[in-house]
């Protein structure tokens, strides 16, 4: 049987990648949008990748009453991403959510909520799958190389900084390595913000520019040698592989999971 799917933020570069995704394969059938300027018209209105009549809710509550969809994606903004999954998570729809810049009192609100409810709930910071084995390998590089830096590229309309994915690599390297104080004890920024933002001693760097799409080089230092795992992602459609994973696997949870590495077959 197909899994009924709404999705939030059909007009965006990654809606539209996740438009084309979800209506090419045979065991999804995207049923409803919510985007906040096209309440009544329908899909194929507003985005020329779908021929269907799909209608478009500028409500949530609504659309999720009117529709009792299987699962909810979020590609929208933090903010409204935050109170689109908690409503889904209220109705007992599962959510697999693409939105990044989520605060972690956000993240553990979501998951208290999806764990007494029993219902699903994926939040990566980035599906596509070479993103996370870039974060899972620089997880194990740390362990021997612990000193180490972030820089993140993407495109100048993202608004969060640093990335959700450069946030999530600091984490699972925070599983690997003590705090660590790097670079010389006494140096100083003659610009402020030179040295990029610093977590438990982790330095990390944002850049945004018009071009970019989602770009990430984790580099570690030791004597005389360099280590750096990269990951780029050219096109939006980089991402659907991992969409797709998310959406199939959170209908079998009863929780909430913050990154794709928790169902990727990695053994």
């Amino acid at each position: 049987m197909a899994i009924n799917i709404v999705l939030a933020g059909p007009r965006g570069k990654m809606g539209t990648e996740a438009i084309k995704m979800i209506t090419n394969d045979e065991n999804f059938n995207l049923i409803a949008c919510i985007d906040r300027k096209n309440n009544g018209k329908s899909l194929d209105e507003i985005n020329h990748v779908c021929e269907n009549s799909i209608p478009i809710y500028d409500n949530a509550k609504t659309c999720f009453e009117e529709m009792e969809p299987d699962v909810f994606v979020d590609l929208t903004i933090p903010k409204i991403g935050f109170e689109h999954t908690k409503l889904a998570l209220q109705l007992n729809i599962r959510a697999v959510v693409g939105t990044s810049g989520f605060t972690e009192a956000q993240i553990d609100e979501l998951s208290l909520l999806a764990e007494q409810n029993k219902t699903g709930c994926i939040i990566a910071p980035n599906f596509a799958l070479g993103a996370v084995l870039m974060m899972l390998f620089s997880k194990m590089a740390a362990k021997y190389f612990p000193d180490v830096e972030i820089i993140e590229k993407h495109h100048n309309n993202k608004v969060d900084a640093p990335s959700g994915t450069a946030l999530k690599t600091i984490e699972m390297i925070k599983q690997s390595r003590d705090p660590k104080k790097q670079g010389h004890p006494e140096e100083y920024e003659i610009v402020e913000g030179s040295r990029g933002g610093e977590i438990e001693g982790i330095r990390v760097h944002s850049m945004r520019l018009p071009g970019l799409v989602a770009h990430q080089e984790v580099v570690f230092g030791s004597k005389s040698q360099l280590l750096t795992i990269k990951h780029d992602s050219f096109h939006r459609e980089s991402f659907m592989d991992g969409l797709k994973l998310g959406i199939n696997e959170v209908i079998k949870l009863q929780k909430l999971i913050y990154g794709l590495e928790h169902v990727m077959d990695l053994d």
